[in-house]
């Protein structure tokens, strides 16, 4: 999911849901990091909107820009709680072959798919559990508290016979590093009131997966965000894609 979708999503969610949504650096296709100066402005929102949309840009490979990061959204949350953290960063190459991809490709891959969003969990968990804590609403949801990881179905060991004529290898073993740490957030801080579900926003037209891939940005996000509000203790712990259908680990 790039920063296309994400920042489409955003004035919506804050509509739909009264959030704060945060943002961490784009993904990238080629294994190239997108300049921050690249992001693109926020889209403004729906008419009759009494809530702030901000964005707190953050390199999920550097623990320190993560701190900053939450730091920042601490401050303008101005002492409540925040009910949703996307992680949507991610680095993709479509040329890492088993014959090709290397220690340093792996590494790097790894750091943002997975690393990167384990450390933004542990850096927002005091927001997030604020959130619960302070919520009336029985049992778990994304308008309550919530971790969603931006995964793929590339990240599936059952599936990945259906799509391995794209082995992008470091994207692939990265996704289902992710998505093992997105069972694993589910058994811990589901104590705590915290949903956490991995979502695959499909293969859509992005920066990502170019003009060749079978969804459009607008469906792909109105997806998502027909999925986010249905979100359960049921779904804890599981791979769902734009349309709510489970996907097998």
């Amino acid at each position: 999911m790039s920063w296309g979708l994400w920042v489409l999503g955003c004035s919506e969610l804050v509509a739909q849901h009264h959030l704060v949504p945060t943002e961490g650096s784009p993904h990238s296709s080629g294994g190239r990091a997108v300049p921050q100066h690249l992001n693109p402005p926020l889209l403004p929102l729906p008419s009759g909107s009494s809530q702030t949309l901000f964005s707190s840009t953050a390199d999920v490979a550097n623990p320190s820009a993560i701190t900053d990061a939450a730091k920042i959204v601490e401050g303008k949350l101005n002492g409540m709680g925040l009910n949703l953290l996307i992680n949507n960063a991610g680095i993709y190459t479509p040329a890492a072959s088993l014959q090709t991809v290397d220690a340093e490709e792996m590494i790097r891959t790894y750091k943002t798919n997975a690393v990167g969003p384990m450390l933004m969990a542990q850096a927002f968990l005091p927001l997030l559990k604020k959130a619960a804590r302070e919520s009336t609403e029985k049992g778990l949801s994304c308008s309550k508290a919530a971790i969603i990881n931006i995964s793929t179905i590339m990240g599936s060991i059952e599936k990945t016979s259906e799509s391995f004529y794209k082995p992008v290898i470091s994207y692939r073993c990265s996704k289902a590093a992710l998505n093992m740490l997105t069972k694993c957030q589910a058994l811990t801080y589901g104590e705590a009131g915290i949903l956490c579900v991995a979502l695959h926003p499909g293969w859509v037209k992005t920066d990502m997966g170019l003009f060749v891939a079978d969804l459009t940005v607008d469906t792909s996000v109105r997806g998502l965000l027909s999925v986010l509000p249905i979100l359960s203790e049921k779904h804890s712990g599981t791979l769902l894609n734009w349309e709510g259908k489970a996907i097998p680990w």
